[in-house]
């Protein structure tokens, strides 16, 4: 069962570990711990939620002690609760890995709520789901989502700004 549970959202659990650690040695290591720890506790999985819901908790959960453990940028963490600003434009297709790489960059740099929830926004879910799995109210994950995307897109105009400069 674990590892239908992987082939079918492994891929998924991969992009989360990417969203919480940008350093690829620090990630694989990241992405193992997750993985024991579904593999621990899957026999506790009680069918109370879907299991890509109940993976991503266990993943989340795992993601967010890594990064609490690691917090060497702590002074540099975005507070979302004080910032206003609008919501991410498209990018052309050539640039998709760049703007990729600048967006995870960007998403590095929020707190562990604020990442847990946009990754898990990226992934697809709605804002039930992400309640779910953070704890939160819908509605509160849905206003998050919108600041949290204002957020993003304004470092990102702001670095686009200082490329250009």
């Amino acid at each position: 069962m674990y590892a239908e549970a992987i082939s079918l959202h492994g891929a998924a659990i991969r992009r989360l570990a990417r969203g919480y650690e940008a350093d690829p040695d620090k990630r694989n290591d990241l992405l193992q711990e997750i993985h024991l720890e579904l593999w621990k506790s899957f026999r506790s999985f009680d069918n109370r939620c879907s299991l890509r819901t109940w993976m991503y908790r266990v993943a989340h959960n795992v993601g967010a002690s890594h990064v609490v453990r690691n917090r060497r940028l702590s002074s540099r963490l975005a507070d979302l609760e004080d910032v206003q600003v609008e919501t991410l434009g498209a990018e052309g297709q050539a640039d998709r890995q760049l703007v990729e790489a600048r967006i995870f960059d960007l998403i590095h740099h929020l707190t562990p709520l604020d990442r847990q929830i946009i990754m898990l926004y990226l992934e697809g879910e709605a804002a039930g789901p992400i309640a779910d799995v953070t704890g939160l109210s819908a509605a509160n994950v849905g206003t998050k989502i919108h600041r949290i995307k204002r957020v993003l897109q304004q470092q990102y105009s702001e670095g686009a700004a200082r490329a250009i400069s």
